[in-house]
């Protein structure tokens, strides 16, 4: 008698596969997505190690090393060492991209958040790979290596929100705080953006080039570090508002420690900064520099996710979060 093909060893090992992929947030899905956050931070770090030990064009040509090697040859030294080994660190982020991809896609009608979420991540680091490998193309023009670093940016924010949900509930929310503190916190994240936006034109102005042969953005380094300063003081101040109102928030959503997370980054940024530009750059304050600005990306984020709370317990939401009842209802009537 012939097999039924249904219960053939490759079927059942999928069946099983399938079985023991998460069918809801479980400790696995939660480890993938602070892995997510944890390797995304740490390419910054690891990017920046090359760019600042000049190493940018230690593989002068990609998708290969050299136009006759995939790997660094013995002539290339140190400096194909180190770019080619952050070249590699892409193949971690895309693994663990792809974990959380198959972590939520048994879940993905019920957490339609985290399912897109870590679709967008996935998609994003191969982008974030081309990207990196045009800075080399084009003898790491400043503004190319400036939105590779961008890139990262964004990626940090992606996998702070992919954390955050995590934790949260699925279905709707509503905003669980004053107007005015939802307002000053979105005219924060903007200070954010924008220190972060005129540090990468401050990092293309001075000596760090990532290879002696680079070109710099023309701009005055002396200059555009004063320029750096000004939305960054800003940020602190209106972040001390912030601290400063979240007494006046609900207790639940712990804004008083996110918010004073986020001050502690500014003020370590801001010392860092300041004693980098008195050292004259050295390239260990340089590079914790670059790796505190994503993490104060994703303190904001984290600040701004907390802004908002599930809209099935309406009871812990304050009456001036909008239609908190209207929302609970149409939840209940779409289950």
């Amino acid at each position: 008698m012939a097999a039924d093909p249904t219960t053939t060893p490759d079927r059942g090992l999928l069946r099983r596969f399938v079985t023991w992929l998460p069918a809801r947030v479980d400790r696995r899905v939660i480890t993938a997505a602070w892995a997510s956050l944890v390797v995304q931070v740490g390419i910054v770090g690891t990017g920046g190690l090359v760019r600042l030990t000049g190493s940018g064009l230690g593989c002068p040509t990609w998708p290969r090393c050299t136009d006759d090697s995939l790997v660094p040859t013995a002539e290339m030294g140190i400096h194909g060492v180190i770019e080619f080994g952050n070249r590699m660190l892409t193949f971690i982020l895309v693994i663990v991209a792809v974990t959380m991809f198959v972590f939520v896609v048994r879940m993905r009608r019920e957490r339609r958040d985290l399912f897109w979420l870590s679709l967008a991540i996935g998609l994003y680091v191969p982008l974030q790979a081309i990207i990196g490998g045009i800075t080399v193309l084009t003898n790491l023009n400043p503004y190319v290596v400036g939105l590779h670093y961008f890139a990262s940016v964004i990626l940090v924010g992606l996998a702070t929100v992919l954390v955050q949900r995590v934790y949260a509930a699925p279905g709707p929310r509503v905003r669980a705080v004053p107007g005015w503190y939802a307002a000053t916190a979105h005219l924060t994240s903007l200070l954010v953006a924008v220190t972060v936006i005129v540090g990468i034109l401050v990092t293309g102005s001075g000596p760090h080039a990532g290879d002696g042969g680079a070109a710099r953005n023309g701009l005055n380094p002396e200059f555009m570090q004063h320029v750096h300063s000004w939305p960054a003081y800003a940020l602190l101040l209106v972040t001390l508002v912030l601290l400063a109102g979240a007494g006046r928030t609900p207790p639940h959503l712990r804004l008083r420690l996110w918010v004073g997370l986020l001050l502690a980054v500014e003020a370590a940024q801001t010392a860092v900064g300041l004693w980098q530009a008195r050292a004259g750059l050295p390239i260990v304050l340089v590079n914790i520099h670059m790796v505190l600005a994503v993490l104060l990306v994703a303190a904001m984020t984290a600040v701004v996710l907390h802004l908002k709370a599930s809209a099935q317990a309406p009871a812990d939401v304050p009456a001036y979060a909008g239609s908190v009842g209207t929302a609970s209802a149409a939840s209940r009537q779409d289950s």
